[in-house]
């Protein structure tokens, strides 16, 4: 049984006992976890071992690659912003950045692009580390992008590419990318250790190897995949397998490997520690005071947007949900929070992070062990329930 260490604040019990039944009995390798209520911390654990082969202990301060979670960093960095008038919501994004109205994008608005309704999910080339690091010519890439549908009708997962537009509309209005935003006016302030794009100053050493699930675990668990999305996925040309496949790489875990984890990838490539995470949504989750949000953002935040003329069913993922300001929702087939006022990010493998206003609650589950689920990965969602049963 591997070691599980942390602590655990009086009432919080059975979450360390949920925490340590992922090791027993849900092949669990290696993990974290963190909950902040009423602006303490009153989970914060990890177990297991941060390496594929067992046999380095995951201690406090492992981190690991978050993937989709990092887009909820990003959307933080994004609230900050609005925050200060660097733009807003219903600009449109070729006002910031003229080039970007190529192909009929001209009335695209950032409120569009934050909702995955932008209709540019996709792009025509797999980008690679080099391009990625030279942002000039990746904004040229991203700017000559045709969409995949008429932006604004529709809504579907943006990947790898809300990111790196988002990325730019940074550069444009404040003259830093996403990450380098968030690293000085999120993550400093905020102290958490949280990168999008990994100094090479962090030891490999504090980096948990990533374990990747095999055909046997896929075939196993292939039911627990909503049909649609896999059906997209299997095939390379759908728009999930086009969304999936805008990076030169052979396996996702090369994206926690150099020189792709050292690059910004703002959607994917995030990298930090459970408390990280969570601390980050604790401060939204009490108004975003701290990182200095104001009401009419942060209300922003906890809303459900409509969903667009087309339709509720996400194009890409193929299944019912909603975005706003980056993060996801709780809408359709994805629930979580104690009310629609919550708001976070689900990661491949199994991350999750969100904030819950309603109920003064940051949580966040990271872990190395990929597991096959879209959402609701059995191993977080354990210790999510087992928070919520600790709170009524």
């Amino acid at each position: 049984m591997p070691v599980v260490d942390g602590t655990a604040a009086d009432g919080f019990e059975p979450v360390v006992d949920a925490f340590a039944e992922n090791f027993r009995s849900r092949d669990e390798l290696g993990a974290a976890c963190a909950v902040y209520h009423e602006g303490e911390c009153v989970v914060d654990l990890w177990g297991g071992y941060r390496d594929a082969a067992g046999e380095q202990p995951w201690t406090e301060e492992t981190m690991v690659m978050v993937f989709s979670g990092t887009k909820g960093m990003a959307a933080t960095a994004v609230a900050v912003a609005l925050s200060r008038g660097l733009f807003a919501l219903d600009d449109r994004i070729a006002d910031h950045w003229p080039a970007f109205a190529q192909h009929e994008k001209g009335e695209v608005t950032v409120r569009q692009l934050l909702r995955h309704r932008a209709g540019l999910a996709t792009l025509d080339q797999q980008l690679t580390a080099e391009q990625l690091a030279d942002h000039d010519e990746l904004a040229a890439v991203l700017a000559a992008q045709e969409p995949d549908w008429e932006p604004g009708t529709r809504h579907g997962y943006h990947t790898f590419t809300l990111g790196w537009y988002t990325s730019e509309l940074f550069r444009r209005t404040d003259g830093r990318t996403v990450g380098q935003f968030f690293a000085d006016e999120v993550a400093d302030p905020l102290d958490v250790d949280f990168h999008i794009g990994l100094p090479e100053a962090v030891p490999d050493e504090r980096v948990a190897e990533l374990d990747p699930f095999g055909p046997v675990d896929l075939l196993r668990n292939v039911h627990r995949i909503p049909p649609r999305y896999l059906v997209r996925l299997l095939n390379p040309r759908s728009l999930a397998g086009r969304a999936a496949s805008c990076v030169a790489y052979d396996d996702p875990v090369d994206l926690t490997e150099p020189p792709l984890r050292s690059v910004e990838i703002p959607s994917a490539n995030g990298i930090g520690t459970a408390r990280a995470l969570a601390g980050v949504y604790d401060d939204l989750a009490r108004g975003g005071d701290e990182l200095g949000l104001d009401a009419a953002t942060h209300e922003e935040l906890r809303t459900v947007p409509s969903p667009p003329a087309g339709g509720d069913r996400d194009l890409v993922l193929g299944v019912r949900n909603e975005y706003n300001v980056g993060y996801s929702k709780p809408y359709g087939e994805f629930t979580f929070g104690s009310s629609d006022a919550a708001f976070g990010t689900p990661g491949f493998g199994g991350t999750f992070g969100f904030a819950d206003p309603d109920a003064d609650l940051a949580f966040a589950y990271v872990p190395n062990r990929l597991g096959v689920h879209l959402v609701d990965d059995p191993r977080e969602v354990a210790v999510r329930e087992a928070v919520y049963d600790c709170l009524s």
